[in-house]
């Protein structure tokens, strides 16, 4: 029997644990035809998302009172999906911090072969509750408890030992005549990672596009292309396309 769609299983573990009020590994992996390694992963990825409690041999739901929704926006989500459709099987790509390049990592579900480079705790374990798990590469460095991802220059010099086909980096404004900038100070390792990917795609919200901030990140000449939402103004992106960005506008669902 083929594997099941991961996140349909998923939802499923859950509707069974709410019914029945705890399941066993044992009787999950019988029950979808799966490995106890998959369904325990499964386990750990639920309950890393506030979903469920892991208990020996098991897991029991969690009171629905004391669940914290942490899911990404369907904007971010939309994103995700249109930046993963770039990427083929066996691509090395580096993914920087950030909730926009997160909502990437479970389109990846079906990709084969990938080897993918982070600085972000949060991408990393994304990446491994993934059933094609792809080779992970962390950057290390001084941790930012802000930013919840490594920076500085052992970050920087661990990255330039590595070439990339595509980096993707998120934004907190697109500055139309400068470039992507940030809230971060540490706009280094940003930079680093553009230096050694052919590609550099940025993962921004529509929203952000005109949105100035001190802290120029990456100009416009080291941008490839701008994953955005359908809520672009084709004035900017024409402008945005004359600075030789490429312009991908992701459609949302309208019943987010």
């Amino acid at each position: 029997m083929s594997k099941r769609n991961t996140q349909q299983r998923r939802h499923q573990i859950l509707a069974l644990l709410n019914d029945a009020g705890e399941a066993s590994v044992e009787q999950l992996a019988r029950q979808f035809e799966t490995s106890e390694v998959t369904i325990r992963k499964d386990l750990t990825a639920m309950e890393n998302h506030g979903l469920l409690l892991r208990r020996h041999g098991g897991a029991i739901p969690v009171p629905r009172e004391l669940v914290v929704e942490e899911a990404p926006s369907e904007v971010k989500r939309a994103i995700g999906r249109a930046a993963a459709a770039l990427i083929p099987d066996h691509h090395r790509i580096v993914i920087d911090y950030g909730r926009t390049t997160a909502a990437m990592i479970p389109e990846l579900e079906r990709k084969r072969g990938l080897v993918v480079m982070t600085n972000s705790l949060h991408v990393a374990n994304a990446l491994r509750e993934l059933e094609n798990e792809p080779t992970l590469l962390m950057t290390g460095g001084t941790w930012d408890p802000h930013f919840e991802a490594f920076q500085g220059r052992v970050a920087e010099q661990v990255l330039r030992g590595y070439d990339f086909d595509r980096a993707f980096i998120g934004a907190d404004g697109i500055d139309l005549e400068r470039g992507t900038c940030t809230f971060n100070e540490q706009i280094g390792l940003s930079r680093v990672m553009a230096e050694v990917a052919r590609e550099v795609v940025v993962l921004a919200e529509s929203s952000k596009v005109g949105r100035r901030i001190p802290n120029l990140e990456l100009p416009w000449e080291q941008v490839n292309m701008l994953v955005t939402d359908s809520g672009l103004d084709e004035n900017t992106r024409r402008q945005l396309e004359s600075l030789g960005v490429r312009v991908i506008c992701a459609e949302v669902s309208a019943h987010a």
